[in-house]
């Protein structure tokens, strides 16, 4: 049976926040907040956050940032997943995945079907890996962001999830790199 084992130690991550939007700053950010809330009630902590304009360049510049830091191991955006010419954050972001996490996509749309219906198909959310930094790209709403923290990322963020998660293969994403960044 899924769920956490109260015999491990919680690991604390470090997880950058990105609002990619043309209009929000932080004192209207709800999406971003709620990120911010979510994971550092959880005992995480909030490595950076930033808000970037609805442009290619931009968005990839912050992310390879923090993909290059060592000071953070997990990066949530949210905003620019839709179908709008202004909505390129997978465009941004995926092109720098070493891997790609399919099954975010996957699990994300059932969680979102349950709440919302057919419209989770207006949502190109996505996650991967790059540079030993997991990256999940979810949509612009709060509930959205609530939906993929609730129902994915604060289990797969536990390293006491059991029967498993990604903190405790960090220590290996960075197998094929000459630099190690993981550290569990």
């Amino acid at each position: 049976m899924p769920g956490i084992d109260e015999n491990l130690t919680f690991v604390p991550l470090r997880i950058a926040v990105l609002t990619v939007s043309d209009t929000r700053q932080f004192e209207d950010d709800k999406s971003g907040s709620t990120l911010v809330d979510r994971l550092t009630k959880a005992g995480h902590h909030l490595a950076d956050r930033a808000i970037v304009s609805d442009d290619v360049e931009n968005i990839r510049a912050k992310v390879k940032s923090w993909i290059a830091s060592p000071d953070v191991d997990a990066i949530i955006t949210t905003g620019g997943t839709g179908f709008t010419g202004r909505d390129v954050t997978p465009e941004a972001i995926e092109p720098l995945f070493e891997k790609h996490m399919d099954g975010f996509s996957a699990v994300f749309h059932r969680i979102s079907y349950d709440k919302i219906g057919t419209s989770t198909i207006q949502s190109r959310a996505t996650a991967g890996v790059a540079g030993a930094t997991y990256i999940f790209v979810l949509p612009g709403s709060p509930g959205a962001c609530k939906d993929a923290w609730d129902g994915i990322l604060a289990q797969q963020l536990d390293y006491r999830y059991r029967p498993c998660n990604f903190v405790e293969i960090m220590p290996r994403l960075d197998e094929h790199l000459k630099r190690g960044k993981a550290k569990a």
